[in-house]
């Protein structure tokens, strides 16, 4: 089932002040995928998926199941499953009757409630511990708990409020794949709300990433890390994040203080320019376009993540991945380096759109 967000709105507001949380979102969740909303705390994708949920009500907009507007109808007649970052698992209960709990309230009959809660326990492999307490499960296994008991239902949505963010960086990266596996195997509409950009890159078809409210980019995470439309999303997606120049362009070219790094056909303008860490080429014979002055040279098994400086750089220092062979990058030493022209973006120095 597909979601559709039309015009869809919601503002906080006191006496004193107003606050968009989230502006005028119009966008279509396809049916049977993953999609991640991604942006930092405070952008409104949690009060976009509580909307949703119907936890909510818009200020303004509609939102659409299909065919069906459910903007006005309550959460236990939307047809979703819904997991939150707590798990908000029932202490005192075991894990069957935890997943038991929201086919109860359905009054499905016992033996058909009992059928379908090891069904879904199987599908997300805890199915050998439902006679256990919450309190006797790792975290991992716990939000498994969680993820059960919002697919007993059948849902047609399946929505995920930063459901890893209570993980360690072992048992995130496990789940995540977990995750992305029961999607797959069930074919539920998903919605993935991170804050975490990896997270997000990994586990979903699309993206949506999201700034003050306001949709940025959709589409397949490659293509947006690949082609982002602004500064923004540029900087937000990566790591090491993408190293940001003051540059100008002149006479056909694209400047860097003294440097001319790129061609270009853009007018002659002040620009600000992002390079991507993967987007630095350093030759053994040192030849380039680019002056830098390294730093410090980290070994990262088949790579170095070089620390440098340039004076032209947003921050004191900036930071750019090459292979581990590359004998002449020494601390200390100023080097040539010629830059990846599909690494390199150029953006409005005031709107910070994407220019090229």
């Amino acid at each position: 089932m597909d979601i559709r967000l039309v015009n869809l709105t919601k503002v906080f507001a006191d006496k004193d002040s107003e606050v968009r949380a989230v502006d005028n979102l119009d966008t279509v969740i396809p049916s049977g995928k993953l999609i991640g909303l991604l942006g930092p705390s405070g952008c409104g994708k949690s009060t976009t998926l509580y909307m949703i949920a119907g936890l909510l009500n818009p200020t303004e907009g509609q939102i659409f199941f299909g065919n069906a507007d459910v903007t006005q109808l309550p959460p236990e007649k939307r047809g979703i499953g819904l997991v939150f970052q707590n798990y908000a698992l029932y202490p005192h209960m075991t894990v069957k009757q935890n997943i038991l709990f929201p086919l109860q309230n359905l009054k499905v009959p016992k033996a058909e409630a009992l059928q379908r809660a090891q069904k879904v326990a199987d599908l997300v492999a805890i199915g050998s511990l439902m006679n256990r307490k919450p309190k006797q499960l790792s975290g991992g296994q716990q939000q498994r708990v969680a993820i059960a008991r919002a697919l007993v239902k059948n849902p047609d949505v399946l929505l995920l409020d930063e459901p890893l963010s209570n993980l360690d960086a072992r048992l995130r990266l496990q789940t995540r794949e977990e995750i992305k596996r029961i999607q797959r195997e069930t074919g539920i509409t998903t919605i993935f709300v991170t804050h975490d950009q990896e997270e997000a890159m990994s586990i979903s078809d699309e993206i949506i990433v999201m700034k003050d409210g306001v949709a940025q980019q959709k589409g397949a995470p490659q293509e947006v890390y690949n082609n982002p439309v602004n500064l923004f999303v540029a900087k937000f997606l990566g790591t090491p994040p993408i190293n940001v120049f003051k540059g100008y362009i002149k006479d056909g070219g694209v400047y860097i203080g003294e440097d001319r790094i790129l061609e270009t056909e853009l007018p002659e303008q002040e620009v600000t320019i992002g390079i991507r860490p993967e987007g630095f080429e350093v030759n053994e014979d040192g030849t380039g376009d680019f002056t830098l002055k390294i730093k410090l040279v980290e070994y990262i098994g088949r790579d170095k993540s070089v620390v440098a400086e340039n004076e032209y750089c947003e921050s004191p220092t900036f930071r750019f991945i090459v292979d581990a062979d590359i004998k002449n990058i020494v601390d200390g030493r100023v080097i040539k380096a010629k830059i990846k022209p599909h690494k390199c973006f150029i953006f409005d120095k005031l709107t910070e759109k994407r220019l090229q």
